[in-house]
């Protein structure tokens, strides 16, 4: 099997996971990265609130989204570009509650994925001082990019994942995981249950 997988990252509006703004997307075919993508979210509403902290953060602000698509209106793009492949972040934790909680906010079905996380690869196989990012990336020979754009972040991700796979003799995700002593992660939302019209 080869080393395939999308590497994905998110910004937000504020603390709410629900308040994507921005999303970046790499794929990855046999350890090569081979596109690219990103682009401005309108957060969902309710959600759509920008903090001063994260506008100091990734320099997204309200002005900038009020012409992008909203959660509902780019999800198939994004569930397109991912496909089947096992998506990759760092702290996935935090991107895959973004994908879920927007989601639950604006009521659409929630992909289905498998997912790893870079920083709990990087913690297994690198020995650094700080695992943020640009530290990480720096380590797998990224040294440079616009951390917290979300397309750069995504690229930095698949660079440290090509980096650890090699490391740890491994030929795809699975394998990579196994070498690096982490477990994939999975969001398998259940099925909806049907509202009943009242009789």
């Amino acid at each position: 099997m080869p080393l395939d997988f999308t590497a994905i990252d998110f910004e937000t509006a504020n603390s709410s996971n629900a308040s994507a703004c921005a999303v970046g997307l790499v794929r990855v075919r046999d350890g090569e990265v081979v596109a690219q993508t990103g682009w401005l979210i309108q957060p969902p509403p309710g959600h759509e609130r920008f903090f001063e902290l994260n506008i100091r953060i990734h320099g997204i602000t309200p002005e900038d989204v009020v012409d992008a698509p909203t959660w509902s209106a780019q999800l198939p793009a994004l569930a397109s570009f991912i496909g089947d492949d096992v998506v990759v972040a760092h702290n996935a934790g935090f991107d895959m509650a973004v994908l879920r909680r927007a989601c639950e906010a604006t009521g659409d079905d929630c992909p289905r994925l498998r997912y790893a996380c870079s920083l709990q690869v990087a913690r297994k196989v690198y020995r650094l001082d700080s695992y943020r990012l640009p530290f990480v990336a720096a380590e797998a020979g990224f040294a440079e990019f616009a951390h917290h754009n979300a397309t750069a972040d995504a690229l930095a991700c698949a660079h440290v994942m090509i980096d650890v796979a090699r490391r740890v003799g491994a030929d795809d995700v699975e394998g990579l995981a196994v070498g690096a002593g982490v477990s994939l992660g999975r969001i398998d939302p259940a099925p909806r249950t049907p509202v009943l019209a009242p009789v």
